[in-house]
């Protein structure tokens, strides 16, 4: 029993999107989920197949929209045409379209749905078991490194409010970012570089031209290697961010004052206009 707990916490989830009542009737009724081969293979290609999917609701859901609630055991995935997906449709240029059709349990519901704080859209955010019954915002979900894992703790921790692999648009090109934290007078990309990166030319290049995309739209970039993260997350990387957060106003948090960082005291809470001492 142990063991097949053991195994239960590394098994694959994908969290997909649902941007329609259509598709998550189907699901509902009849126990599939179409993904186009095209998109796996692009996005999920490292992370397939899994053994659970869950559902990311969009703004159609009204209350229920922007978090995670239902989510399912996969049972099968098979390889199919759109038209054998939907028979009924007009033949198109579409009907031969390759999709992975995949099959699973009926729905479960979370006793707690998982939910977005920015209202963000995804595309699919392939994760861990362990990850997603212990989540309680989408960004809990991100499974990419542990350098990333260690600064999310931090930032928990003294709640700095930061979005994970954000995905911006800047050049006619799209770039995602470890984490971004938007201020009352500014945005931070923060990126969390393996050694393996500082010692590939190529890479460097990339990073190089991408950086400056994104610091001629207004972001301003940190980057932290694999040392800075692993020994020294408190002293010098918090201490880092903490100072360009309270030098771009604070965090932006849609209250009348923007939030800034105290290190010395991470529970103090600075109150807004419509606060009191009370």
């Amino acid at each position: 029993m142990y063991r097949e707990e053991q195994n239960k916490v590394q098994e694959e989830v994908l969290v997909a999107i649902m941007n329609n009542r259509h598709d998550f009737s189907i699901a509902a009724q009849h126990n599939w989920y179409r993904i186009p081969v095209s998109s796996v293979e692009k996005w999920l290609k490292k992370r397939w197949p899994p053994a659970w999917i869950a559902f990311y609701l969009t703004k159609v859901f009204g209350k229920e929209a922007w978090a995670i609630s239902d989510y399912a055991k996969i049972i099968d995935i098979r390889k199919v045409y759109r038209w054998q997906l939907f028979p009924h449709e007009p033949v198109n240029a579409k009907s031969k379209k390759s999709y992975y059709q995949i099959f699973f349990e009926p729905l479960r519901r979370l006793p707690n749905p998982i939910f977005s704080r920015r209202y963000r859209r995804i595309i699919f955010i392939p994760t861990t078991w362990d990850k997603f019954i212990k989540a309680v915002e989408i960004n809990d979900l991100f499974d990419e490194s542990p350098l990333e894992d260690r600064l999310w703790a931090e930032f928990k921790r003294l709640k700095i409010n930061a979005e994970r692999q954000e995905f911006v648009k800047v050049n006619k090109k799209n770039y995602a970012l470890d984490f971004a934290i938007y201020c009352e007078a500014g945005k931070i990309d923060i990126e969390t570089d393996g050694n393996f990166w500082h010692a590939n030319p190529q890479k460097a290049a990339q990073d190089n031209l991408r950086d400056n995309d994104l610091k001629t739209e207004g972001w301003r970039v940190l980057r932290f290697n694999t040392n800075q993260v692993k020994e020294s997350t408190s002293e010098y990387c918090i201490s880092i961010i903490a100072k360009n957060i309270n030098r771009l106003g604070g965090l932006k948090e849609g209250q009348c004052v923007a939030r800034k960082i105290n290190l010395k005291n991470p529970d103090y809470v600075q109150l807004s206009l419509f606060d009191n001492n009370g």
